[in-house]
Formats: structure tokens, C-alpha cells, sequence
């Protein structure tokens, strides 16, 4: 998915060799991966707008 909005966004924006100059990249080398097990919908909700 990184890869081929990348290469989407590229081809699309010509300006971006501008801005991005050392490299054609716009996401991080990471990935986050979060399980929340048997958790209510609610709790849930109610933990991501406590986050800020």
C-alpha cells in the first residue's frame, strides 16, 4: 500500500521532486501493529478520544 501510493503520488504531482528531494518517500520505515482482544466497541472509543 506504501509503495503504490508513493509511486501514485509521484507520477501525479511533478513539483514533489522540489519538496522531496533526497529521496522518493513519503511514509516512515515502520508499521504499527495494536490487538485489543475482547474489548468492548465502547471502551475502545472511549480510549482513542481520551488520547488527545
Amino acid at each position: 500500500m506504501k509503495q503504490s501510493t508513493t509511486q501514485s503520488l509521484w507520477s501525479r504531482f511533478k513539483w514533489f521532486k522540489k519538496q522531496f528531494w533526497v529521496k522518493k518517500t513519503f511514509w516512515s520505515d515502520g508499521y504499527f501493529v495494536c490487538s485489543v482482544g475482547n474489548a468492548a466497541a465502547d471502551t475502545i472509543r472511549k480510549y482513542i478520544q481520551e488520547q488527545g
